[in-house]
């Protein structure tokens, strides 16, 4: 099995439609690529969604230390999600780019 052999494969395989619809477009299915980017994103929803009903809370008179506390933490888990979400998408990318040079 020669290198383009593989090479191609793997580009094959990045651009390979998923079936059914996983992304949210209706009808039309997207790649794994796109797949992963949507699970990043509906992660990163979900955690501001909890950091917005916990700011709501304290905003609403619960203001104790502890509650604070929980709002940083979960706000500190946010930016590691979105740091996380970003290099990950970013070197998958970067490698997506590096297989379609090589075919």
């Amino acid at each position: 099995m020669t290198n383009t052999t593989i090479t191609g494969g793997l580009g094959a395989m990045a651009a390979t439609p998923l079936t059914g619809n996983r992304m949210g477009k209706g009808d039309t299915p997207g790649t794994w690529f796109e797949a992963m980017a949507s699970a990043w994103g509906q992660t990163l929803d979900s955690q501001a969604s909890q950091i917005e009903q916990m700011s709501n809370s304290i905003g609403n008179g619960t203001d104790n230390p502890s509650q604070v506390v929980k709002l940083t933490t979960e706000s500190l888990r946010m930016s590691f999600l979105s740091q996380s979400s970003s290099s990950s998408i970013d070197s998958v990318g970067k490698s997506l780019e590096t297989m379609a040079r090589k075919n």
